[in-house]
């Protein structure tokens, strides 16, 4: 093999960047390739889909974050963790996928051309899915499964409110909600109305024009993918046994996520509501559960645009803007 041929096999493209900032410090550049271990598996990345969690990294905010993240420079410096592709190659102790595999799952770095890592962080895609919308499922699906199942515990029948329906957390908790057998009022823009009507929801409320939170119903749980209402304004319409769970973080380069995830457990303790934040816990089991809903037809992935992969940055501008229908997906 050439010198040339053998450079090529070893490195990739990949959108990088060295310091926080802007999405202007995003720059497509050739690094190198991920080799997997023994338990490994390697994907040929064929798509992805960006979060607010990669805007966030991005900009090393909240500072909070930092002592994590990299205090000065970002220790991860690829963004993307939706990605979904083409398995290349196994480790020798891998046993259940194999080379030809279409995968999707939630790995880091995904905003290149291959990807790498455990085989339990991968699932064969759904059947019924491309690999774009594939790559839209898993943190978005997943975190709205737990907040629903696990930090929500619903129930049949119960009233759900999804603050942020038409966002890629929303898109998939509208749909969950219905399949829990909840009655599901969407809160979004007047423009997105029809599209959370189309996923299932009962009610729809345009919060431009309404405020939720001084609305008389009251909702058994309610899912804030927001966190552009009070905690105080919440519980107004919130049952007096109802749980409110916060997925959305409020604004603030400090600490204010935490913040109000810490204010909310305090108010728990008074009465009946509970009031909780959630972080997402990847789970391959939870993976495969949404993957059946999929399959079954009961959840479908919404896209709002596709960016391919040198267009990273204008993906996370708009994704910024925070007016996405769905998940913004990058094709690689």
């Amino acid at each position: 093999m050439s010198d040339e041929a053998s450079a090529q096999v070893s490195t990739m493209k990949a959108i990088v960047y060295r310091r926080y900032g802007s999405p202007d410090v995003l720059e497509l550049r050739e690094v190198g390739r991920p080799k997997p271990k023994d338990t490994d598996v390697l994907v040929r990345v064929r798509a992805a889909s960006v979060n607010p969690l990669d805007w966030h990294l991005l900009r090393g905010l909240p500072y909070i974050v930092r002592p994590t993240a990299g205090w000065r420079t970002p220790k991860r410096n690829i963004p993307g963790v939706d990605v979904a592709g083409v398995v290349e190659a196994v480790g020798s102790a891998v046993t259940e996928l194999q080379p030809g595999d279409e995968v999707f799952g939630e790995k880091s770095r995904a905003c290149a051309e291959y990807v790498c890592g455990p085989e339990e962080l991968f699932v064969r895609k759904p059947v019924n899915l491309t690999l774009e919308q594939a790559a839209t499922v898993p943190v978005g699906a997943v975190t709205a499964l737990q907040a629903l199942r696990d930090k929500g515990s619903i129930q049949p029948g119960q009233r759900v409110l999804i603050n942020g329906a038409s966002g890629g957390v929303g898109t998939f908790a509208v749909q969950l909600a219905k399949h829990f057998g909840a009655d599901v009022t969407g809160v979004c823009s007047a423009r997105n109305g029809e599209l959370v009507r189309s996923i299932g929801a009962d009610h729809v409320i345009d919060y431009t024009s309404e405020d939720f939170t001084r609305s008389d119903r009251r909702y058994d749980l309610i899912v804030d993918n927001v966190g552009n209402r009070s905690l105080r304004a919440m519980r107004r319409v919130l049952a007096s046994a109802g749980t409110l769970v916060l997925v959305g973080a409020s604004k603030g380069n400090w600490v204010a996520p935490i913040a109000r995830i810490l204010a909310a457990s305090q108010l728990s303790r008074f009465g009946n509501q509970k009031l909780t934040g959630m972080l997402t816990d990847m789970k391959r089991e939870d993976l495969v559960f949404v993957k059946n809903l999929i399959e079954a037809g009961a959840v479908t992935p919404v896209i709002d645009r596709t960016y391919p992969l040198s267009e990273v940055p204008a993906a996370l501008r708009y994704l910024e803007t925070m007016r996405a229908r769905g998940k913004v997906v990058i094709t690689v």
